[in-house]
């Protein structure tokens, strides 16, 4: 059934994925290998290979990104991680980059 004079409208919806931003963790002297494996298996859900690997790789080169995430997950994680090198006494340093 339909009415007269009814218009229709097309709606076309283009749903984009989210903006990634890359989580980069810095190297320093004092934050530990044994806490950078923990930060990277508990917060970043790494497995213990990768998580030593990306360790060694950050010790190494100095910066290494360790995610990809829409940028409020980023946010959270890499608060995460200060928050407890800082409880830790760490000096751990994390950026974000587009």
């Amino acid at each position: 059934m339909s009415l007269q004079g009814e218009t229709r409208e097309n709606t076309r919806i283009k749903i984009r994925e989210p903006k990634h931003y890359k989580v980069i963790m810095h190297n320093d002297d004092f934050t530990t290998m044994d806490f950078v494996v923990d930060i990277l298996r508990d917060i970043f859900h790494k497995d213990a290979m990768e998580a030593e690997r990306l360790m060694l790789l950050v010790h190494e080169v100095g910066k290494a990104v360790v995610g990809a995430y829409p940028y409020d997950i980023a946010v959270s994680k890499v608060q995460t991680a200060t928050a407890r090198a800082k409880a830790e006494g760490f000096p751990f340093r994390m950026t974000l980059e587009v």
